[in-house]
């Protein structure tokens, strides 16, 4: 018989709750991630370094649509967690629908802009005319499957907090293997470019949004479509619960902007004619290789702030302590564990990515791989911070973890390690890290502060 969510995060013990929700959230994140590294490995293999770093210059906009589908979803997830916290499904039910509707909305006119718009912002992202055409193509199909495909990852979000984890989990899992056979009747039967990439990922999240509905539709989970009833107190409270994760997002796109117009410059300068593309190349695969690894923590996390948001709610502030100490533990292993396989698997890793015989991009790719994994010896550090404020509403904490991570650092080290060409921009991923584990100790100094001035 299946456990109730509210069972299962106030009563059971805080390490049972960790192997019962993050170890299966872990796999559904990984699952989640799969699709674009799977997408980065036929692209690489098949179509090469020119569609690889076009798709690379795309992406950024594509992964701003998808954020503020999870400015929404994760907005709403943590006041859901709350009201069922204080036994007020009512509310949580009238978010969840509202959420859902918005979405929806917002996907339908972001879609239209990057459709239409195409061309001046792949101009924008750093295209120049060699791969200004394939990534308008790519930007084009993904847009006209924006709506639907935008859901997906806020239903994961809603199945998890209904307690559907392993449900989440399936249909993450199934998500990926559908995206691998389309890809391969695309790309290699079809024998279609990067349009058929587009087509293959977004296939699969359109389908797999519908299926995770399902529960919902049934009205077999724990939250409900209700008749939605707007306020602006609502929007208030979801754009401040989610604007942590969507600044998040947004100023790591904007970042990686930069990142690619900064390597076109330097990429030209260093390596001569054509460099500029094998260095967005590199910085591509750099890319899909913490694609690898990002997910576990965030995973972790997120699977996590459903249980510490009803603790919080209910004002169990020894057990919200205890929870989090268990995230922490579980990311730090992660950390670890994922710096040790990039560092010693680092030619496999960019051989997954690059042709044999595209030889000075694969060697580029292995040395920059092994300078950038020095990143999660210290980015599960700030990854858990950041979910911990927004799982229990301290957007405020969350916002500045957030852009920190996303845009302060990175922008600044670009600048301050300039001197050091290549190196200096794959090293910049470490340096944010090491300034985001301190950040995230000052914060939390405070938070503990606060829960004892609370607990007396």
């Amino acid at each position: 018989m299946k456990m109730k969510a509210e069972e299962l995060y106030s009563t059971v013990t805080p390490w049972k709750l960790f192997f019962i929700v993050a170890l299966p959230g872990m796999v559904s994140m990984f699952a989640m991630s799969i699709y674009s590294i799977i997408e980065g490995i036929f692209i690489g293999q098949i179509l090469g370094e020119g569609a690889f770093a076009a798709v690379n210059i795309a992406m950024p906009l594509v992964m701003i649509n998808f954020s503020l589908a999870d400015l929404i979803g994760v907005g709403a997830s943590a006041p859901i967690s709350t009201a069922l916290g204080r036994n007020d499904h009512k509310r949580a039910n009238n978010i969840f629908s509202c959420s859902v509707i918005m979405i929806f909305c917002v996907s339908v006119i972001m879609g239209s802009i990057m459709f239409f718009a195409a061309t001046p912002l792949s101009r924008l992202m750093g295209a120049d005319d060699l791969l200004l055409d394939t990534s308008v193509r790519y930007l084009r199909t993904a847009a006209l499957c924006s709506p639907l495909a935008a859901i997906f990852f806020a239903m994961d979000n809603y199945l998890r907090i209904s307690g559907f984890v392993k449900t989440s989990m399936v249909i993450n899992i199934g998500c990926n293997l559908l995206t691998l056979g389309l890809l391969t009747f695309f790309l290699l039967v079809c024998e279609m470019d990067v349009v058929g990439s587009a087509l293959a990922t977004s296939i699969s999240m359109c389908v797999c949004s519908l299926v995770a509905m399902v529960p919902f539709i049934l009205k077999k989970a724990l939250l409900k479509f209700t008749k939605p009833k707007f306020s602006l107190s609502l929007f208030r409270q979801i754009a401040a619960c989610g604007s942590p994760v969507f600044l998040s997002n947004v100023s790591g796109r904007v970042t990686s902007i930069l990142m690619n117009i900064s390597l076109m410059t330097m990429g030209a300068e260093v390596l001569g004619e054509g460099g500029g593309q094998t260095a967005v190349a590199v910085y591509a695969v750099l890319m899909y290789a913490s694609d690898l690894c990002w997910p576990l923590l965030y995973g972790i996390s997120d699977s996590l702030a459903p249980a510490l948001g009803y603790n919080w709610g209910a004002k169990s502030y020894d057990r919200v302590k205890k929870i989090a100490g268990c995230g922490y533990i579980g990311t730090c292993t992660i950390g670890i564990i994922s710096t040790s396989f990039l560092f010693f698997f680092s030619k496999t890793v960019a051989s997954w990515f690059v042709r044999a015989e595209e030889v000075k991009l694969l060697e580029i790719s292995e040395h920059a791989i092994k300078l950038f994994c020095i990143t999660y010896l210290f980015r599960w550090i700030a990854v858990t911070t950041q979910s911990f404020f927004s799982a229990i509403e301290k957007p405020l904490q969350a916002t500045i973890m957030a852009v920190a991570v996303a845009f302060v650092f990175p922008v600044i080290l670009l600048g301050a390690l300039w001197h050091f060409s290549l190196d200096g921009i794959w090293f910049n991923f470490v340096g944010v890290n090491i300034l985001a584990a301190i950040l995230s100790a000052f914060l939390l100094i405070r938070l503990m502060r606060e829960i004892k001035e609370k607990q007396r």
